[in-house]
């Protein structure tokens, strides 16, 4: 299938994605991502390893309305919140002595 990222036309296949990507290792989902082959690739990395360009070169939505058209299924990853520990002395059984 044709598809245009970056000004530049492309013509890819679903398995040749697939097959470019088997040997990447993912990067940590975030923001835009897609699943190829049981893994979540952010789509700005599946686009530098297809197109073989710059990841400034293109947007995140020109690569994932490629791969959607391919028949992939692009997403948003989740947010990731930071792990918060709490203080210890704000624990409910701060105050019990041990014993």
């Amino acid at each position: 299938m044709r598809c245009v990222i970056a000004r530049f036309p492309f013509d890819l296949t679903k398995n040749e994605v697939e097959q470019s990507m088997e040997s990447v290792r993912p990067e940590p989902a975030v923001g835009i991502c897609v699943t190829i082959a049981r893994r979540a690739y952010p789509v700005k990395q599946v686009g530098q390893v297809i197109t073989k360009q710059d990841r400034r070169d293109f947007t995140a939505v020109e690569v994932s309305r490629a791969l959607t058209r391919l028949g992939f299924t692009c997403y948003q990853a989740p947010a990731v919140r930071p792990q918060v520990r709490p203080d210890p002395s704000s624990l409910p059984w701060a105050d019990t002595p041990l014993g």
